[in-house]
């Protein structure tokens, strides 16, 4: 696998581009290398791979995270559509503290964003039929599995979505916002 590495304004999260080989047939792409990644300085070992499929765009998913012990390392990509894909710090000791990246995903682009433990994590979809792939590394939990109100003002996240036309699920529309949020890491 060959990839490159870039990171975004929160050094942590981080855009990878792996390569993708095509000819008159279609294309290959290695998505995923444990070794290719520690060489780029990723060295994370991933236990769970999940797949969300959102049938019409402007599909919100989060804001996530899990706790410790079983909070997750993030690894997304998207293979068919796109998302708008936002880490938000919860770091408590970083200086980026409740600040944000934000980076789009696409198929086309055949870009991938990681996004590491103490991070928030929500997509919105761009198209409609967006399926969207990601590793963890850490198992689901459902008692350490919590949220961050998707469109907290103090977060001052640009979604390209309205509160009313955003489809969300019942647990995200009354997540809590920023500043009610105890200290996770």
């Amino acid at each position: 696998m060959s990839v490159t590495v870039e990171s975004l304004a929160i050094p942590d999260v981080k855009i990878l581009r792996p390569t993708k080989h095509g000819d008159a047939r279609g294309f290959f792409s290695e998505t995923y290398s444990q070794h290719a990644l520690a060489d780029a300085g990723i060295d994370l070992t991933f236990v769970q791979d999940n797949h969300a499929f959102s049938a019409a765009k402007g599909t919100m998913r989060g804001l996530h995270f899990q706790t410790t012990p079983f909070a997750q390392d993030k690894l997304v990509r998207v293979i068919r559509g796109s998302i708008l894909d936002v880490a938000v710090d919860l770091r408590r000791a970083s200086p980026t503290y409740g600040k944000h990246v934000a980076a789009v995903i696409s198929a086309q682009a055949w870009n991938q964003i990681l996004v590491p433990v103490g991070f928030a994590h929500g997509l919105l979809t761009l198209e409609p039929d967006t399926e969207v792939l990601y590793k963890v590394t850490n198992y689901y939990s459902p008692q350490h599995d919590l949220g961050l109100l998707w469109n907290d003002p103090a977060l001052a996240i640009a979604w390209p979505v309205t509160e009313a036309d955003a489809i969300l699920s019942a647990k995200d529309k009354v997540q809590p916002r920023l500043a009610d949020l105890p200290a996770y890491f």
